[in-house]
């Protein structure tokens, strides 16, 4: 899908491209430190797993002081409260199956949906960032698909057990994606980054982990499309 401008159109500097950049840096520094967050706690939960799963929340708290450097590159403060606010439905989600010890939802909110979300943002975002930020971005980027994988390596191992449960959370959880998408498409925009390329790239990527789970294709469409009439 065509962005609508290329790298050397962009004005970094402008005061609505940094108004824009404090909100949409603030939404990846939070999402890292959520991620960071979640890590720990899974790692509680499945604790045969817990020296990978203490790994990954320390690469999150790398990669939220690396998404840190590219706001101070272009002397931006990030909007940390819009951030937190932007997070709270699937933060309280998540932290209310983690109180139930509903693992299978955990893994579905964090291995899958902000782990699919955070990938197809940055595809985005790669082609018309700063270079400063390009850097650092293709670097976390690369480090994403691990953490997908866990999820994914465990779900597809404990998938009869866990399908019902992923199916509940998924309905539960995909509809806040769509608001989430909807409420950042402005400030997206102002970065050159579109929200039909955001919506389509989450949809491969959630798609293609459903699968690897053990999902039908019938299935990854049915669940696909919750919430969806709201992006």
């Amino acid at each position: 899908m065509q962005q609508v401008a290329n790298q050397s159109e962009i004005d970094f500097h402008s005061e609505t491209y940094k108004d824009a950049y404090s909100r949409i840096n603030a939404i990846v520094i939070e999402g890292e430190q959520e991620a960071h967050a979640n890590y720990i706690k899974l790692a509680e939960l499945l604790s045969e797993h817990q020296d990978e799963l203490i790994r990954l929340s320390k690469m999150e708290s790398r990669h939220k002081k690396g998404f840190e450097a590219c706001g101070r590159n272009l002397q931006v403060t990030p909007d940390m409260q819009f951030a937190q606010e932007f997070f709270a439905p699937l933060h309280q989600n998540f932290q209310k199956a983690a109180a139930a010890g509903q693992v299978v939802t955990c893994l579905l909110i964090q291995s899958l949906i902000i782990e699919c979300f955070a990938i197809a943002a940055y595809n985005i975002y790669i082609p018309v960032a700063d270079d400063f930020a390009r850097k650092i971005t293709e670097g976390v980027v690369k480090e994403e698909y691990s953490h997908l994988n866990f999820g994914e390596v465990w779900l597809k191992e404990h998938f009869e057990q866990s399908q019902d449960e992923l199916e509940q959370a998924n309905r539960q959880n995909l509809p806040i994606v769509w608001k989430m998408l909807n409420q950042v498409a402005e400030d997206a925009h102002t970065l050159a980054m579109e929200k039909e390329a955001l919506v389509e790239d989450f949809m491969i990527q959630y798609g293609e982990a459903l699968s690897n789970i053990g999902f039908s294709t019938r299935d990854i469409m049915r669940m696909s499309a919750y919430g969806l009439t709201a992006a």
